[in-house]
């Protein structure tokens, strides 16, 4: 089984490119599942209905969002509806949405969860390592796939050293920079870092570099806009044997 993982899409320029590219990165990797972390899609802040289904209509077979999932509102019934798109596991229960998904894929029943990480993070959640025990415990599965979206990369390596042996892949977005780490663990755990992100490179993690740049010299700048220069979608891609345990993890990129 060949799983594409796509970094953080960022605003109407990462929908965009995802939209007219993502197909044919999938063909290119021969990506049996795709999961795609669409959290930014809307401006930079979280996500739409709408925008969902335009990234499911492009090709993502899951969806995972992260710090920013409540960013817009009308999304909460949406995450009720919907199965296949993924707030975090470690949020508080009550809140909308679930934090995993079943799905089928090559005659195998397929776990796809998503945590966030604590460090350095602007959400109050409970422990990621501790929902990941849970849910392995309570959720049947033939494999497991699992996303953390953390900013502290000792967190997500942690992470990755925690499931290791017990996920097929882990890998870590929210940062938007990919990461030259991708490997199998020892106890066949596909893992990378960070994935990057899906939307203009020429930029500052997908936010027009002029504004990013203005921003930390304390000079006063606009609501950031995402960038729409040099697009590209960045990701990693997994090869998972029949016991589900990882072959190979390697960096997946297209650019127009």
């Amino acid at each position: 089984m060949i799983v594409l993982a796509i970094g953080d899409v960022v605003g109407d320029p990462g929908v965009e490119i995802l939209s007219r590219r993502l197909r044919q990165l999938k063909k290119h990797t021969g990506a049996d599942l795709t999961v795609v972390n669409g959290e930014n899609a809307a401006g930079g802040r979280g996500i739409t209905p709408a925008l969902a289904e335009e990234i499911f209509d492009a090709g993502a077979d899951v969806i995972t969002l992260g710090n920013h999932t409540f960013a817009n509102r009308q999304i909460c019934d949406y995450l009720d509806e919907r199965r296949h798109i993924l707030r975090p596991l470690n949020y508080p229960p009550q809140q909308p949405g679930t934090g995993y998904t079943l799905i089928e894929c090559g005659g195998k029943q397929v776990c796809v969860f998503l945590m966030q990480g604590r460090v350095g993070m602007d959400y109050n959640v409970s422990s990621p390592f501790a929902a990941a025990d849970r849910l392995l415990a309570e959720v049947k599965a033939d494999l497991y796939l699992a996303e953390i979206h953390a900013e502290a990369t000792s967190e997500k390596q942690a992470m990755a050293y925690h499931l290791n042996g017990r996920c097929a892949a882990l890998w870590g977005t929210h940062t938007h920079v990919p990461t030259a780490d991708a490997r199998v663990l020892s106890g066949g755990t596909g893992y990378v870092t960070d994935l990057g992100m899906t939307g203009g490179a020429d930029s500052v993690i997908g936010v027009c570099w002029e504004q990013s740049l203005s921003m930390f010299r304390g000079e006063l700048t606009g609501r950031f806009r995402p960038s729409d220069r040099d697009l590209r979608i960045q990701g990693a891609v997994f090869d998972i044997d029949g016991g589900g345990r990882c072959r190979s993890a390697a960096r997946a990129e297209i650019a127009d």
